[in-house]
């Protein structure tokens, strides 16, 4: 089984580790009512994804 031949320093894995920040979710706006949806989804509220009706949403 392998070993490390030395400790880690902790620069070094903070460094490895900086980019495991979570990202926030990204918001734009539906052009057809405005709420917010995620880009390339269809929109929760109205149920457009580009220009047209894709879902029929209930009452």
């Amino acid at each position: 089984m392998a070993v490390p031949k030395r400790k880690t320093s902790r620069q070094r894995r903070d460094t490895r580790r900086s980019t495991h920040v979570a990202q926030p979710v990204a918001l734009t706006r539906c052009p057809n009512c405005t709420a917010p949806t995620r880009p390339h989804h269809v929109c929760g509220v109205c149920g457009h994804y580009r220009g047209r009706q894709r879902v029929e949403i209930e009452a």
